[in-house]
């Protein structure tokens, strides 16, 4: 019985271990452009833009999926708000967003 739990604590801390290196170097960075414009957006995930939610349409436009400010519900003031955020503030790859009123 006391093998048998030793072997599973060694186990254990050698999958433990393992599992922190490969949070260490496989780690994928996120845009910290996407929480941003996810913020400005109305956050309705009303799906009017014909995405699931605002998150993702923020997403789409950071990722250059999109060339239309295509969210219905957004306020002109937040919306040009958006577009300059996105068109002034460079990516992780320097590259900018330009997307169309």
């Amino acid at each position: 019985m006391i093998y048998a739990i030793l072997v599973m604590l060694i186990l254990g801390a050698i999958l433990g271990i393992g599992l922190g290196v490969a949070d260490k170097f496989l780690k994928v960075e996120a845009d910290p452009r996407t929480e941003k414009v996810s913020t400005m957006l109305p956050n309705y995930n009303c799906g009017g833009c014909g995405y699931a939610g605002c998150s993702a349409f923020a997403e789409a436009m950071v990722n250059k999926e999109v060339n239309t400010f295509l969210c219905k519900p957004c306020k002109a003031d937040k919306k040009q708000e958006i577009i300059e955020y996105l068109a002034n503030t460079p990516g992780p790859d320097g590259s900018t967003v330009n997307i169309k009123g």
